[in-house]
């Protein structure tokens, strides 16, 4: 194949006590195009979107360093490459964005190829690059997935989201990089908040399921890392208190943060969206505010 061009969805991470292990694919898309050239040219990255700057054009790009680890991994010689990137997901906003360039980057050189590699070898890989799960497999497969390790397989899970869960996006227009958030997590944590996690992660995977709002405003709390990155997020707590004035079930930190998700009915969709965004507008941070819903396909070859 000379040519291929490949979709891949936003994610959000954690979804609260998940840590590391639970996520969800959004109605948000970056896209990849790659044209096999004949050209003593290597390689050549053209970049279309609002934060197309902010992109590597060389040999270090991620979505091009995965390609390249692709055809090592299959012991071949990647072909010179004239590749686009159409940006849909903000950068560095705990979005994803990086999962996207990685699942992009494995299937387009999968494709280019001729499939040599199976979807749950492309997983393997995918996970083994980005180093946990949570972004990476729900941008490959779609829909809300729990990954989870067993010496060295993974058990890949989906967690069935009620339609009248709305996922909202608050995204502020600073980033927060993966590396700074985690950085600020203890080493060891208390029984007690062993306890909290895994009982909250049992009563989510339930509430997401049947849509109980009791459940949902329970099971949002978490101590295994919101307590620890709120602070690297400048107006988190005005925010969340006008996404829970709103009638927000709960709010929670997007990956690694920055950007804030809440999930609502369908019914207060519009005041929650509304309030996230003046509440940062009142504290002079610029940020958009989007009602998305659950992507079911996952990473899509076009």
């Amino acid at each position: 194949m000379n040519n291929v061009t490949v979709s891949v969805p936003a994610t959000t991470a954690n979804i609260g006590v998940g840590f590391d292990c639970l996520g969800a694919a959004l109605t948000m898309t970056n896209e990849f195009q790659f044209v096999v050239v004949d050209s003593d040219t290597k390689l050549k990255i053209i970049v279309e979107g609002e934060e197309s700057h902010k992109v590597g054009l060389g040999d270090s790009n991620l979505l091009y360093r995965s390609l390249v680890q692709f055809y090592q991994h299959i012991q071949q010689t990647p072909p010179h490459l004239e590749i686009t990137i159409k940006l849909g997901v903000p950068l560095s906003r705990g979005l994803g964005s990086s999962a996207t360039a990685i699942v992009g980057g494995l299937l387009g050189a999968n494709n280019l190829a001729g499939n040599p590699l199976s979807q749950a070898e492309i997983m393997q890989m995918a996970i083994a690059i980005e180093g946990h799960p949570d972004n990476v497999v729900p941008a490959l497969l779609g829909n809300c997935l729990l990954s989870v390790e067993d010496c060295g397989d993974w058990q890949i899970t989906p967690i069935p989201w009620h339609q009248d869960i709305i996922p909202i996006v608050a995204i502020p227009n600073f980033e927060l990089s993966t590396r700074e958030a985690r950085e600020v997590l203890p080493t060891e944590y208390s029984r007690a908040d062993a306890i909290f996690n895994i009982s909250r992660m049992g009563l989510l995977i339930r509430a997401l399921e049947t849509n109980n709002p009791a459940w949902l405003k329970t099971a949002l709390a978490d101590k295994l890392h919101q307590p620890y990155r709120q602070k690297l997020i400048n107006g988190y707590q005005q925010v969340e208190q006008a996404a829970l004035a709103a009638g927000a079930y709960g709010m929670v930190i997007s990956g690694a943060g920055p950007t804030l998700l809440a999930l609502a009915n369908p019914e207060r969709v519009e005041q929650v969206v509304k309030s996230m965004l003046e509440a940062w507008n009142s504290l002079g941070i610029e940020s958009q505010v989007r009602s998305l819903a659950i992507n079911p396909s996952g990473a899509k070859v076009i």
